[in-house]
């Protein structure tokens, strides 16, 4: 069995993913997901989708959530390097309405495991990139939410070259965090 190392975030639940790989002259492999080492983790939610993204740079996809069926997420770069940003969204937790940024690349191998109740988004940093990530739920485009990936109440920290990010017209109509807010009272 791989070794996987799950990495603490400063907000509860949002863990940043390590395994081992193993190379030589030929290549490389690694296990990307074990249910035993997963569960042993505290990360024992089924896993019902699988989604791959391609992504220019500086295309930003963001910040979506699901309102009534939220989406646990495992997320990778399998091809060139992201800045993926995870918002808490669940009202009970200590942490609601912090959000915390980890780099996923194809060099560094590392996963990010957003439990359901997050809003996620991404910014992509190399020339193109290829996401995957597996999904709790199964996505309902009746169910979706999005918050602006430049909330000034967040004040998400994104590492941006400079130029304006790449958005879809779908998030460029994206709610404030105060709306969201008001949204769920």
């Amino acid at each position: 069995m791989a070794a996987f190392q799950f990495i603490e975030t400063p907000i509860e639940d949002l863990l940043l993913i390590e395994t081992e790989v193993f190379a030589d002259s030929r290549g490389s492999f690694q296990e990307t997901f074990r249910q035993d080492a997963f569960s042993h983790a505290g990360i024992s939610l089924d896993f019902v989708q699988d989604n791959q993204s391609r992504s220019i740079r500086n295309v930003l996809r963001g910040l979506h959530f699901q309102r009534k069926k939220p989406q646990g997420k495992l997320v990778r770069a399998v091809l060139g390097e992201i800045y993926d940003v995870a918002v808490d969204l669940r009202q009970d937790s200590s942490t609601y309405g912090q959000w915390h940024g980890v780099r996923l690349s194809r060099e560094n191998r590392r996963q990010f495991y957003l439990p359901p109740g997050f809003a996620h988004g991404f910014l992509t940093l190399s020339r193109e990139a290829i996401v995957l990530y597996r999904c709790t739920d199964y996505y309902d485009g009746q169910d979706q939410g999005g918050i602006c990936w430049n909330d000034p109440t967040l004040n998400i920290q994104w590492p941006l070259s400079g130029e304006a990010p790449i958005l879809s017209d779908k998030d460029l109509q994206n709610q404030t965090f105060a709306a969201y807010q008001e949204s769920t009272k």
